[in-house]
């Protein structure tokens, strides 16, 4: 997750959220003019070193699935909240894998920015 103090990494067996990268990151999380200054961009990345029992297709499709499940998650948290999401495929992946730091089996697959309303 991308906020202004920096990028975090959620560590889901600790349950805390891990610091990554110590700037401001946010607007290399997409191309549109909003994601710099959005309060929170989520970045979802798929590790295929996980994977590894799939081929290539298989590991693209079920990182998708995944992530649709999660993206979708985030837009009901946020419709119940009041708050605006939406997820963002327009993404310099390469770039942002390097700023992010990620290792080469990783690969981002969309982000997802929240914020709030505008009037």
């Amino acid at each position: 997750m991308a906020l202004k103090r920096g990028l975090y990494l959620f560590d889901p067996h600790a349950n805390v959220l891990r610091q990554v990268v110590a700037e401001d990151i946010r607007a290399a999380t997409g191309m549109q003019d909003f994601v710099g200054t959005a309060p929170l961009n989520l970045v979802y990345v798929a590790d295929l070193a996980r994977m590894s029992a799939s081929d290539r297709t298989e590991q693209r499709f079920y990182s998708a699935i995944d992530t649709g499940f999660i993206s979708q998650n985030v837009y009901l948290f946020c419709a119940s909240e009041g708050l605006a999401t939406v997820v963002r495929g327009l993404v310099d992946r390469r770039s942002l894998a390097k700023l992010m730091q990620l290792r080469p089996q990783q690969r981002v697959i969309v982000a997802q920015t929240v914020g709030y309303p505008k009037d």
